[in-house]
C-alpha cells in the first residue's frame, strides 16, 4: 500500500473511531476517549428497575459484604462470552452475602428485550435499566462486561475493571485459563476484612456510548431561566406550591438552589416525582414521570453547581398558592367530624357516617378530599372513592358517573396516624355532579381484590402473595389503585384473557407508603368475559427495610400500619350496562368469583389443600373434607358454593377495615 493510501486509510479509521461505529449492536469508540472517564471514589445512591419490573436501591444493600455491578448490553458478544464466568462468580459467593447486579445503560434496549437476552445467554441476575444513563455516567461506566466492586460500609468503589484477565482485552478469551481473578480477589479481600490490593485494571472490551457525558463541559451553560425553571414548573410546582402537599414551595431560584443536592438525590433514587408506576409497563393519563431528557438536564445542572445564569426567574414571577379545591368549588362540601389526633400511641380506625344532602337522584362525576392534617390522615375510604397521600381527587372518565340517591349514607373508614404532636383534623369532602338535565350514559363501577389471608414470614426480603378474580361479563378497565403498609415492597397486576397468556398491565416496582394514588390507563383495557385479573404483591420483612417495624415477626392482615394489606381497587364499566339499563346482578356475579381467588393460587377453578394459607385458609382446611363432597381431594367452584359466602364476608370485613 502506498503512503497516500495508507494515510487515507488511517484517517478513515480515526474518523470512524471518533464518530463511533457499531459492533455487536453497541457503539464502539476510540479508547482514548473513554480513558478520560474517572471512576468515583464512592458510589452515590440510586434506585433502578430490573427486567422483571422490580426495583433495586444501592444503599438497601448496606448489610451486604459487597455489591458487584457488571455492565450489560443486548447483542454484545463480549457479555455472552463472559456469562459463564459471571455465573461462576455468583455461585462461588452464594451464601456469603455478596449482591450481584447488572447494569444496562443502553439508549436502545428495553426491559422485555433484556429479559429475553438474559434467558438466551443463561444468566439469572437482575439487570437494572439505566435508560437515562445517570447511574452509568456517575459510576464511570465505559465498556461492556465492566465490573465494579463496592464496599457497603463506606460505599467505596474498591475495584473497577474486567472480571478476570480473560476479559481485559479487546477480544474475550473465555476458554483460556484464569491467571488473575480480579473480582474474586477483591471479594476475598473484603470478606476477610482486608484492603483490596488492585483497585483498577484497564479494560478494552467494546465501549459504550454516553453522549451527554461527552458534553460535560457544557453543563455549566444549562439555563435556569429557559430550561430548569420550565421543567420544574411542568413537573413539580403543582405539589411544591405554597399550601400544597409537598414540604416546600419551589417559588424562586434561591429555594431551588438550596434544595439542589436533594433534588439530585431524589431523582437518582426515583423518589420524585412521586409517580411509582413502571414507565415500561403501560401508559397512564396522569403520568407524572419526567422524560429522560428532563431528568438528565436537571441532574447535570445540579452537578454543574446549579448556576443561575441570565433571564428572569420564571418560578418567582409565576408563583402562586395551591388552590383550596384543586377541581374548583364543589357542588357539595361535606364536613368529616373533627378528630383530635394524639401526639403518640395507637389510634383505632374511626368510622363516621355522613349524610349526602341531596333530595333527588344525582350522578357523581368527581370527588375531592380536602385534608386538614396531611401528616396525620393516612387514608379515608368511602364507598365511591379512596384518599391516600397523593390521591386527593378522582375524576371519572367522560360520560361515566356514580348514582347518588336521596338521603344516601356515606360511611367512612378513617385511618389516623400520630406524628409527634397533638392536632385536630377537620377534613372535608367535595362532591361534583353532572347537571341535572344531562346525566351520564355509563355507570362507573369499582371493585376490590383484597387478600385478608396474607401471612408474611419473618425476615423474608421478598415474600409474595397472590389473589385474583374472574370477570363474568365483558368489561372495560380504566384504573388501578394499590394499597399496602410499611413492608409492602412492590405490587403488580396481570390480565389473563381466555385462552391467552398472563400480561403485566400495571406495576409499582417500588411501593411507597407515603404516596398511594390511582393510576388511570391512557387507553382503557378490554376485559372479555372469563378474563382473570391477578394481583401479586411482595413484602420486605427483612432488616434491610428501613421502615420495617419488626423483621422478627410474622405479619398478618390488619388495620394498623405495622400490619399489612393486599388491596387493589379496580375502576371499570360493564360493556352492556348503561344508566338506562343497569345490571346490578353482574356485580353479584363478580363478588362471588373473588372469594375463590383468595385460595385458588394457580387459578384453575378449584382449591387444593396445598394452596391454603393464612387464617382463612386454615379455617377452610379444618373443614376441607366437608366441602370436598366428591372426595377427589379438591374443592371445585360448585363444591365451594357454601364456602363462598363465608369468605365473601371476610373480604367485606377486610374492605371495611381498610
Amino acid at each position: 500500500m502506498n503512503k497516500k493510501l495508507m494515510a487515507l486509510a488511517l484517517a478513515t479509521v480515526a474518523a470512524g473511531a471518533l464518530a463511533g461505529v457499531t459492533a455487536y449492536g453497541q457503539t464502539i469508540r476510540n479508547a482514548a476517549i473513554v480513558t478520560d472517564v474517572k471512576v468515583p471514589v464512592k458510589a452515590d445512591n440510586f434506585r433502578l428497575v430490573d427486567q422483571y419490573s422490580k426495583a433495586h436501591e444501592l444503599y438497601y444493600f448496606k448489610n451486604s459484604a459487597a455489591v458487584v455491578i457488571i455492565t450489560q448490553a443486548n447483542g454484545a458478544q463480549y457479555v455472552k462470552d463472559a456469562a459463564p464466568a459471571i455465573k461462576a462468580l455468583k455461585d462461588k459467593y452464594a451464601g456469603q452475602d455478596v449482591t450481584f447486579l447488572m447494569l444496562n445503560s443502553s439508549l436502545t434496549d428495553n426491559p422485555k428485550a433484556v429479559a429475553a437476552e438474559m434467558k438466551k445467554i443463561g444468566l439469572d441476575l437482575p439487570v437494572l435499566t439505566d435508560d437515562a444513563q445517570l447511574v452509568g455516567e456517575s459510576l464511570g461506566v465505559t465498556r461492556v462486561a465492566q465490573a465494579f466492586v463496592i464496599q457497603p460500609k463506606t460505599w467505596s468503589v474498591v475495584y473497577s475493571g474486567p472480571i478476570d484477565d480473560r476479559f481485559a482485552g479487546a477480544t474475550a478469551k473465555p476458554n483460556a485459563p484464569v491467571k488473575t481473578a480480579y473480582v474474586a480477589n477483591a471479594l476475598d479481600n473484603l470478606i476477610a476484612g482486608k484492603s483490596v490490593a488492585v483497585s483498577t485494571v484497564q479494560i478494552d472490551s467494546p465501549a459504550l456510548s454516553f453522549p451527554k457525558r461527552d458534553r460535560q463541559a457544557e453543563f455549566s451553560k444549562i439555563s435556569y431561566s429557559k430550561e430548569i425553571a420550565p421543567i420544574l414548573a411542568k413537573n413539580c410546582v403543582s405539589c411544591h406550591a405554597e399550601g400544597g402537599i409537598a414540604p416546600f414551595a419551589m417559588n424562586s431560584y434561591e429555594t431551588v438552589r438550596g434544595f439542589a443536592p436533594m433534588i439530585r438525590e431524589a431523582i437518582r433514587t426515583d423518589r420524585m416525582p412521586p409517580f411509582n408506576a413502571d414507565p415500561h409497563v403501560g401508559a397512564f393519563k396522569n403520568n407524572m414521570n419526567m422524560s429522560n431528557s428532563d431528568l438528565q438536564t436537571l441532574v447535570h445542572w445540579v452537578e454543574a453547581g446549579a448556576p443561575r445564569g441570565d433571564g428572569e426567574d420564571y418560578l418567582k414571577v409565576n408563583a402562586k398558592a395551591a388552590p383550596v379545591w384543586e377541581l374548583g368549588e364543589p357542588d357539595i362540601i361535606m364536613d368529616v367530624p373533627k378528630f383530635t389526633i394524639p401526639a403518640s400511641g395507637v389510634v383505632e380506625y374511626e368510622r363516621p357516617v355522613l349524610n349526602i344532602p341531596v333530595t333527588e337522584t344525582r350522578w357523581l362525576r368527581a370527588i375531592t378530599f380536602n385534608i386538614g392534617q396531611r401528616k396525620g390522615v393516612h387514608h379515608i375510604v368511602a364507598p365511591m372513592a379512596e384518599y391516600a397521600v397523593g390521591a386527593e381527587s378522582q375524576v371519572f372518565p367522560e360520560g361515566q358517573g356514580m348514582e347518588i340517591t336521596p338521603n344516601m349514607k356515606m360511611p367512612l373508614s378513617m385511618h389516623y396516624t400520630p406524628f409527634g404532636k397533638e392536632a385536630v383534623d377537620d377534613s372535608k369532602i367535595g362532591l361534583y355532579f353532572f347537571p341535572k338535565d344531562k346525566p351520564p350514559e355509563i355507570i362507573r363501577r369499582h371493585f376490590v381484590i383484597a387478600n385478608p389471608n396474607i401471612e408474611i414470614l419473618a425476615n423474608a426480603p421478598r415474600h409474595q402473595e397472590v389473589a385474583h378474580t374472574t370477570f363474568p361479563r365483558d368489561a372495560t378497565m380504566y384504573s388501578l389503585l394499590y394499597h399496602g403498609h410499611y413492608r409492602t415492597e412492590n405490587s403488580q397486576v396481570f390480565l389473563k384473557k381466555p385462552g391467552g397468556q398472563e400480561e403485566l398491565i400495571g406495576s409499582l416496582p417500588k411501593f411507597d407508603f407515603n404516596w398511594q394514588r390511582g393510576y388511570y390507563f391512557e387507553k382503557p383495557i378490554d376485559v372479555p368475559a372469563g378474563s382473570i385479573l391477578i394481583t401479586r404483591y411482595e413484602w420486605d420483612n427483612s432488616k434491610n427495610n428501613p421502615a420495617n417495624p419488626d423483621p422478627t415477626k410474622n405479619v398478618l392482615w390488619g388495620e394498623q400500619s405495622w400490619e399489612e394489606m393486599q388491596y387493589t381497587v379496580v375502576g371499570f364499566t360493564w360493556k352492556d350496562e348503561t344508566v338506562a339499563n343497569p345490571k346490578p346482578e353482574y356485580m353479584k356475579e363478580l363478588n362471588n368469583s373473588r372469594a375463590l381467588g383468595l385460595l385458588d393460587l394457580n387459578y384453575d377453578g378449584q382449591i387444593a389443600k396445598t394452596e391454603l394459607r393464612g387464617r382463612g385458609g386454615q379455617a377452610v382446611l379444618a373443614k376441607f373434607d366437608t366441602f370436598d363432597t366428591d372426595k377427589n381431594g379438591l374443592i371445585s367452584e360448585t363444591e365451594a358454593a357454601s364456602l363462598l359466602p363465608v369468605l365473601n364476608r371476610r373480604i367485606t370485613e377486610a374492605e371495611e377495615n381498610r
